[in-house]
């Protein structure tokens, strides 16, 4: 293949029209990068400058660059000069190259370019790379493009050198395992008797050694090159990719050739980038280190490195990036595996609580770092033998009692479901022993087994309980993965074979385990949850009624003995699960079910009639009768249609018995609303699935009628939980029996269909003002209990306040009622804020017009609030002013709503205020402004938002206001009519506009300005030979530009190789910045550069990126450094093991004196 002419210009195949430049033979990839590698060797045995010259032009245009390397210039031009020619060339309009480009064309020229360079190597590892002249020139090239400011330049030839690098690495490795081999047959060619020696093979041996060891020394000096004039530099890159290449690159050729690269001398490299900015370059510094410390027999060459970096790696593990934390943990897990010993019990215990992490791949691995320290079996044989000696039918006891321990001693008592789902994949064998668990729960220990406590057994069954829900539903607890994702058909096998494996056990052990712990609220509770994963068809396909009719018997013996909340709604979910008409058991269950309504009920019903009758002579004894069993009824009705035993009448009585005598205990009547409240909706639902007569709705109509009433006066009461409990019913059922129940074809329901007069709207108003918009008692803040009271009364307020919003969104409360609530917007933004933000959104979408004069009219209450507290002089800074311009700045910005301008042009006229604002004349006369023109301050905030037509309309409306007098004022009382006016002209014809001088005015314009700067864009320019390459930088970006300056040296480039003539990159610094710049702190994190120590820790959600320029040192630089590098990191590979002794100890690179006195690295 001869692609180019001896002009170097590039020929086209005039038939075909076929790629002939090797850029374009690789970027199609259509041909075998074996044939593509032989032709052009061939073509460089012909003529090698031609074939050079393509290669050369190869990597320019790999590059992106559309200039083209003539061979005049090839032979007369410097390197530099021919970059800076090529560099000319580049499209100004595009910073796109190969490298970056989207699209599976581009990807696979990516994997094409490297696979070419590896080929090209190991085609010519036998005779054409020791030529002198080939590697001369190609490294030269590459180490002179890697030094440009070019970023395609610098980011394509330092992928280009790294992949010759590791090709070079194992032409290295195979140079010494010959070495060794050709070593071997000399030794035993040598120790033959005199008379079988064979005297021309010692030679030819001798001869081959000799050459293999030149080889391999001129591939020592091709790496040198390749490390000191390009790695030692790039792996500092201004681009993230870049460094990632090279950190990618050095692990390869540490794990290919662990002789030759596996030392201090190349480790403290990948060590220092783990505290690079950017998370690309940590991930493949722990994927490079995952891949060393997979090998169990490299453990003594990572000693040091551990000991050295350990501390950084397990923090990690709490990276803000999620891959790097996973790949973290997995180190950790990693170096567990091969030293028990390299983790101490504080970086272990930091690694533990991240299977309580919300991101599940990060809580996965942990699991798996867990599992590996305490669940793993070191002897399983031996420790199933002692189990059967126990009597046991698993070895899992001990492992399980662990388990109980770790998640007791974790403190997360309401997190068993995350550690479950954490061990899934690692523990499963585990944590599906169910038979192991009931035996502990169930059965005496035996010797040498202690016995579980309450906690223990409490703990137990939660977590036991969590592992039958996974293995049922086969997905993630809530708050892990984004959903439910298609199970495969293997682990849809596996779910079913679960699910019937529990199944089977447990309709036999549930029963025994309710038996056990009936006493125990919380234990029993969690038992109640087992049935909802049963495959109840086994009840039946397997004859196993008896354990049915066994079940059914302990929950009625759960439900006669506990009145807890949870119990019984755990009790009546039950029932309604095995109630399930697809199964043939729902016949006897409804029977035993409706004989425990019967009994319950008929005791409701005597003990009502003897509180009722008693009334404020009822003792304990009858108040408790009532409540227990309305409990109990209670939590039926929520899941189960119990209108035909009428509870509704029973509550009613007691309720108006309560009003009436002022007396009734609050606890009955929270109960006796709730059960009221179900009962009025199974009736509805009756009614909605049937033909209802006139007669139902009428009754229906009634009954829902006189319990809003009671409602309504319940709101009044002196018990706070009844207040709250009636206002949340009446604004459920005002939603329910709304007007669109009558949508969806249901006209026939219109007679049920309740709005509420003005009075139950200002007491529902009231009610939310009283009880919503309050301050929290700071007191005490210290106190976690109080903390935790304060969040649960947060939470119903909240939900308090969301009820009434529905109310308003849905229009069944009048839309100035909000009003009251849009003005706290910014008081109680962190308590309400995106609950008030978003009625305000859906009150816009259904009215604009009347939301903005509801807007008006919070903002003119506002208005009013502040001027009672501070009179008629407006104090601008105070907090309440501030609060006032917030909710009109918050609650009206369109990108807050994402709302069209164009369509909210009807509400403009509704928006001005200005008719308020001049309202009241002043007392003092008309030289005097208005009382309220302050509140054109606020109006301001809204003019940037009209358009431009508008704004004249507003404009000529505000000056009917104005007298003529008016307009001349410049005094700063009259400021609000001038800033008003003035934005009401911006935009429009500014020769009106009314002047002054205001340094808050202009601060502030000055710190949006800086608020909402673009990204600034360098544009590629060339001033007299210089070049900057395309970059586009932001203010955060740029503003660590001075970071690289803080120190007065630079990395030293290691070794002493003579260094080639590059073109410097390094930054000019900056006279402001350079006032700026302190002296690194010598205290530094022993085991991380100083550069990454000396800033901001990794975790800090505003980290800039570490790399912020190219970083290249200037020559006189380098030559300095070589000085302090003298012989501390040329490469030299190994000797041969039968030929050479072992060579001296390097020192250590992490030695803390010798990190300070020689390796003086200041990046920041």
């Amino acid at each position: 293949m001869n692609p180019l002419k001896a002009n170097g210009v590039p020929q086209t195949n005039g038939e075909g029209g076929d790629p002939v430049t090797l850029f374009e033979v690789v970027r199609m990839g259509k041909s075998a990068m074996q044939s593509v590698v032989d032709d052009w060797i061939e073509s460089y045995k012909q003529d090698r400058d031609i074939a050079l010259l393509d290669l050369i032009n190869f990597f320019i245009q790999c590059s992106g660059c559309k200039g083209t390397v003539r061979i005049e210039m090839f032979r007369n031009m410097q390197n530099a000069e021919i970059i800076r020619k090529m560099t000319e060339e580049f499209d100004e309009d595009s910073g796109d190259y190969p490298l970056t480009m989207p699209g599976p064309l581009w990807k696979k020229f990516r994997y094409n370019f490297c696979e070419f360079i590896c080929v090209l190597i190991r085609q010519c590892q036998y005779s054409i790379i020791y030529d002198e002249y080939l590697m001369d020139t190609v490294i030269s090239l590459l180490t002179g493009l890697s030094d440009s400011q070019v970023r395609a330049f610098r980011h394509t030839s330092t992928l280009a050198a790294m992949k010759l690098m590791t090709a070079l690495v194992n032409v290295a490795l195979n140079l010494s395992i010959h070495q060794d081999n050709t070593q071997r047959q000399y030794e035993a060619e040598r120790n033959k008797m005199a008379g079988k020696r064979a005297n021309e093979k010692l030679e030819l041996l001798l001869q081959k050694r000799k050459e293999l060891q030149e080889n391999q020394d001129e591939i020592e000096n091709m790496m040198n090159s390749i490390f000191k004039g390009i790695f030692v530099h790039r792996y500092r890159d201004a681009i993230a990719e870049i460094r990632a290449i090279c950190i990618e690159e050095i692990g390869v050729w540490m794990k290919m050739y662990s002789d030759a690269f596996l030392n201090d001398s190349y480790l403290k490299y990948v060590g220092w980038t783990l505290h690079d900015r950017q998370g690309e370059v940590r991930l493949k510094c722990l994927k490079a280190l995952q891949n060393l410390y997979t090998n169990r027999e490299l453990f003594p060459k990572l000693e040091l490195f551990t000991n050295r970096f350990k501390d950084r790696i397990v923090s990690m593990t709490l990276d803000k990036e999620y891959d790097v934390a996973v790949e973290a943990i997995r180190l950790i897990t990693l170096i567990l595996q091969g030293s028990e010993d390299a983790l101490s019990n504080e970086d272990c215990e930091n690694v533990y609580h991240l299977v309580y992490s919300a991101h599940r791949p990060v809580a996965v691995a942990a699991g798996e770092f867990l599992h590996r320290k305490l669940f793993s079996r070191h002897d399983p044989q031996a420790e199933e033998e002692l189990a059967k000696r126990r009597g046991r039918s698993s070895p899992n006891g001990n492992l399980l009692r662990m388990l109980v321990l770790f998640f007791l001693e974790s403190e997360l008592h309401e997190h068993a479901a995350y550690l479950v789902d954490s061990l899934w994949e690692s523990s499963q064998e585990l944590l599906k022993d169910w038979e192991c668990m009931t035996e502990l729960l169930l059965e005496e220990p035996v010797q040498g087994e202690e016995v579980l406590s309450d906690r223990q057994e409490s703990s137990l069954i939660e977590v036991m309980v969590c592992t039958i829900r996974q293995a049922a539903e086969a997905h993630p607890p809530v708050g892990r993965g984004t959903g439910k994702r298609v199970l495969t058909a293997k682990e849809r096998k596996t779910q079913i074979d679960d699910k019937n494996k529990l199944t089977e056990h447990f309709i036999m052990a549930l029963p025994m385990l309710l038996s056990k712990y009936q006493a125990d609220s919380e234990k029993v509770a969690n038992l109640l949850q087992i049935p909802m994963f049963f495959d109840l068809d086994v009840y039946s396909a397997g004859r196993m009624e008896k354990h049915l009719d066994a079940l059914l018997k302990q929950i009625r013996l759960v439900v006669e003995k506990h009145i807890e909340t949870d119990v019984l709604e755990a009790c009546s979910k039950t029932y309604s699960i095995l109630c399930s008409e697809e199964y043939t058991i729902m016949n006897r269950v409804d029977i035993a079910r409706s004989q425990l309504i019967d009994e319950i009920t008929d005791r409701f019903t005597h003990s009502v009639e003897d509180l009722l009758q008693e009334a404020e002579e009822a003792d304990d004894d009858d108040i408790y009768n009532v409540l227990s069993t309305l409990k109990r009824l209670t939590a039926f009705h929520n899941a189960h249609d119990l209108t035909r035993w009428d509870l509704f009448g029973s509550c009613y009585r007691l309720l108006k018995a309560g009003i009436e005598q002022g007396a009734m205990p609050e606890q009955i009547a929270v109960q006796a609303l709730q059960c009221s409240h179900y009962s009025i909706l199974w009736q509805l639902v009756k009614i909605t699935e049937g033909t209802p007569s006139k007669e139902d709705l009428v009754a229906l109509r009634r009954v829902v009628k006189s319990f809003l009433a009671v409602c309504q006066q319940c709101l009044s009461n002196v018990n706070t939980p009844v207040k709250e409990q009636a206002f949340m019913l009446l604004c459920d059922l005002l939603m329910v029996f709304s007007h669109q129940l009558v949508s969806g074809g249901r006209e026939g329901l219109e007679a049920l269909v309740f709005n509420p007069d003005s009075t139950l709207q200002n007491e529902l108003l009231t009610f939310i003002l009283d009880h919503v918009f309050i301050d929290q008692d700071d007191e005490n803040q210290s106190d976690e209990e109080d903390e935790a009271n304060k969040i649960e009364a947060l939470h119903k307020r909240r939900n308090l306040l969301a009820a009434f919003s529905k109310l308003i969104i849905y229009d069944i409360v009048d839309m100035p009622a909000a009003a009251d609530i849009f003005k706290h917007y910014m008081k109680y933004y962190n308590d309400y804020g995106d609950i008030i933000k978003e009625t305000l959104s859906k009150t816009r979408q259904s009215d604009k017009i009347l939301c903005a004069k509801t807007l008006i009219l919070s903002l003119q209450q506002l208005f009013n609030e502040l001027h009672q507290d501070q009179g008629p002089t407006l104090d601008r800074t105070s907090h309440t002013r501030q609060r006032h311009q917030g909710v009109g700045r918050q609650t009206h910005t369109p990108t807050h709503l994402h709302l069209d301008q164009i369509k909210t042009r009807e509400a403009v006229a509704t928006l001005d205020g200005i008719e308020f604002a001049f309202k009241y004349q002043n007392p003092h006369g008309a030289e005097f402004p208005p009382p309220n023109l302050a509140f054109l301050e606020v109006l301001s905030e809204f003019s940037s938002k009209l358009l431009r037509q508008d704004k004249k309309t507003v404009h000529s409306y505000l000056e009917k206001f104005m007298s003529e007098s008016m307009s001349e004022r410049r005094e700063d009382v009259w400021l609000p009519l001038i800033s008003y006016r003035n934005s009401l002209l911006t935009g429009g014809e500014d020769g009106d506009r009314m002047s002054v001088t205001s340094g808050a005015s202009s601060k502030t314009s000055s710190i949006r300005s800086k608020k909402g700067r673009t990204p600034i864009h360098k544009s590629k320019r060339i001033e007299g030979g210089s070049v900057s390459h395309t970059e586009t930088y932001t203010e955060e970006e740029s503003s660590v530009e001075a970071s690289w300056l803080r120190g007065n040296d630079s990395l030293q480039t290691p070794g002493a190789l003579t260094t080639p003539q590059l073109t410097s990159t390094v930054l000019r610094e900056n006279p402001r910045q350079a006032a700026d710049t302190h002296l690194p702190d010598h205290d530094s994190e022993p085991g991380s550069e100083n550069d990454y120590v000396h800033n901001r820790g990794l975790m800090e959600d505003d980290a800039e990126p570490i790399f912020e320029d190219v970083m290249m040192s200037s020559r006189g630089q380098l030559e300095d450094m070589n000085e302090e590098f003298e012989d501390t990191m040329v490469i030299d590979l190994p000797p041969s093991r039968n030929r050479r002794e072992r060579a001296e100890l390097r020192p250590d690179f992490f030695d803390s004196a010798l990190f300070k006195n020689v390796l003086k690295i200041n990046i920041f």
